[in-house]
C-alpha cells in the first residue's frame, strides 16, 4: 500500500489540454492501469499556472480514490481473498439471469447439487486464485476414493469447478484466473463409453411395465414415451392444442420441469413433430376424452407432473418389485430407458437416418441429412410409423367408473402390436 500512496502523476498534452496520468488498481488485475484525466486548456480561458496545475492534479487523484486504503482493500484484497464458494454464488446468479444462451433450470439445479454435495465441502473455502491443477487433483482423488462416483460423474463435477473459476472476469471481460487444466496431472478418470450405464428397456420389459402400471394417466405416459422416444420433460410439457384431432401427430414445442413449463427445449432440434402408431393414437384419443385445453399430463390443478414423483412412485416400484411381486428388471432406471428402447427399435427396422434424427430430436450428422426433406413429407412419416409398429404389446382394459366408489376397476389383457 505504501507504494500506492502520494501519487502526483505527470502531465501530458493531448488535444490542446493538459492531462494528468496516474496509476490505479483495477478489479481483477495484478498490475495497476494508467488513467488520464483533463486538467485545463493549454491556452486561453481556464488556463492554469504550473503550481495551480500541480494542485489540481493532486485533487483529481484524491477524488479518484486511487491512493486510498479503502479502494485498495475493496478492489485488490477482496479480489484475491474471494473464496471458491463465494464465486460459485456469483456464477449461479449469472446463469439464472443471463439472456444469451439461457441455461435450463434443471441444469442449474444439477450444478447446485454438485456444489452442495462434493465441491463446496472440499474446496469451498479455498481462495479462488488457489483453485488450480493441484487443488483439482486433490478433489478428484477424494471423489475416486469414495467409490460413490463413476468416471462420468467425476468429469461432470470437475466441469463445474472449471466453469466457476472461469466465471471470475475483470471489467474488460477477461478471465482473472486463466487456467490450462492438465488432466494427466489431475489424474482425471477416463470415461469409457462402453462402461457407462445406459439402461434401455427391451420390448418384453416395456410390455410388462405398461401392463403393471395401474393408473391410466401414468400408463398412457409410459406408452407414449416408449412409442415415441420423447424425453420425459417433453412428454410432460405436451399441450392439448399441439395434438392433431386424430391424435396421430404431436408437436413438441415446450417442456416441463418441476411445476413449470418452459418454452424452450434441450436443443433447437428438439422442436419437432412426433408421428404415432394408430393403436397408440386410439389410446391417446380415449385418454383425452372431452378435454380441449391444458396439459396432456397434469395434476388436478392443471400443473405439470413432477418427474421425480413419477420415478419414485410409479416407475421404480414396478421395476424393483416387492416381497410379493418380482420387479420387471430388478434395478432402477430412468424414463430415458424408454427413449433408448425406441431408438433401438427404429434402427432395427431400418428407419431412414434423417427421419430418425427428426423424431428423436437429434442434430443432423452430415450434409445429406440437411439436404433431405423427409421430415416435411407427413404422409411418408405416418406410413413409416405405421409400418414399423411399436416393438411391445399394448394392454386392453375395461374401466368402470361409479360414483362414491373407487374410480377404476381394471381388467388388463395384452394385445400385440408388432
Amino acid at each position: 500500500m505504501a507504494r500506492r500512496s502520494g501519487q502526483l502523476g505527470y502531465e501530458e498534452v493531448k488535444g490542446g489540454w493538459y492531462h494528468v496520468r496516474f496509476r490505479m488498481d483495477v478489479p481483477g488485475q495484478e498490475n495497476r492501469a494508467y488513467l488520464s484525466r483533463p486538467i485545463c486548456p493549454v491556452s486561453g480561458p481556464g488556463r492554469l499556472t504550473k503550481p495551480e496545475r500541480l494542485r489540481k492534479r493532486k485533487e483529481i487523484i484524491a477524488a479518484s480514490g486511487a491512493d486510498s486504503v479503502e479502494h485498495f482493500e475493496k478492489v485488490v484484497r477482496s479480489i484475491h481473498g474471494v473464496t471458491f464458494r463465494a464465486q460459485a454464488v456469483i456464477w449461479l446468479n449469472q446463469l439464472k439471469n443471463r439472456k444469451r444462451n439461457p441455461v435450463a433450470p434443471s441444469t442449474v439445479g444439477n450444478w447446485e447439487s454438485h456444489l452442495e454435495k462434493w465441491i463446496n465441502p472440499n474446496i469451498g473455502d479455498t481462495p479462488l486464485d488457489a483453485v488450480n491443477n493441484l487443488a483439482m487433483k486433490e478433489l478428484v482423488a477424494k471423489m475416486v476414493a469414495s467409490g460413490e462416483l463413476g468416471p462420468k460423474s467425476i468429469g461432470n463435477y470437475t466441469q463445474v469447478v472449471k466453469m466457476v473459476v472461469a466465471s471470475a472476469i475483470n471489467e474488460q471481460g477477461e478471465e482473472i484466473h486463466p487456467r490450462k487444466w492438465n488432466h494427466e496431472f489431475i489424474d482425471l478418470p477416463v470415461v469409457k463409453k462402453k462402461e457407462q450405464r445406459r439402461p434401455a428397456f427391451t420390448g418384453g420389459e416395456v410390455t410388462q411395465l405398461v401392463a403393471r402400471t395401474r393408473r391410466p394417466k401414468y400408463r398412457m405416459l409410459n406408452v407414449l414415451c416408449a412409442s415415441s422416444g420423447l424425453r420425459l420433460g417433453e412428454a410432460l410439457g405436451i399441450d392439448l392444442k399441439n395434438i392433431s384431432t386424430d391424435c396421430v401427430t404431436i408437436k413438441i414445442h415446450q417442456k416441463a420441469w418441476g411445476s413449470q413449463t418452459h418454452n424452450f427445449l434441450k436443443t433447437e432440434n428438439g422442436k419437432r413433430e412426433i408421428d404415432l402408431h394408430s393403436s397408440v393414437a386410439e389410446l391417446l384419443k380415449a385418454y383425452i376424452g372431452e378435454r380441449r385445453s391444458g396439459l396432456l399430463f397434469c395434476t388436478r390443478t392443471g400443473k405439470p407432473l413432477h418427474q421425480s414423483n413419477i420415478l419414485r412412485r410409479v416407475l421404480h416400484p414396478i421395476l424393483l418389485g416387492d416381497e410379493k411381486t418380482p420387479g420387471v428388471t430388478g434395478t432402477k432406471a430412468g424414463a430415458h430407458a424408454f427413449r433408448r428402447f425406441r431408438l433401438t427399435w427404429l434402427r432395427e427396422n431400418a428407419v431412414p437416418k434423417d427421419l430418425e434424427h427428426f423424431w428423436m430430436g437429434h442434430a443432423d450428422e452430415e450434409i445429406g441429412d440437411i439436404y433431405s426433406q423427409l421430415e416435411t413429407n407427413v404422409k411418408f412419416r405416418k406410413e413409416v410409423a405405421e409400418r414399423i409398429g411399436l416393438g411391445f404389446d399394448l394392454p386392453t382394459q375395461n374401466t368402470v367408473v361409479a360414483p362414491n366408489a373407487p374410480k377404476e376397476v381394471e381388467q388388463t389383457s395384452v394385445g400385440s402390436v408388432a
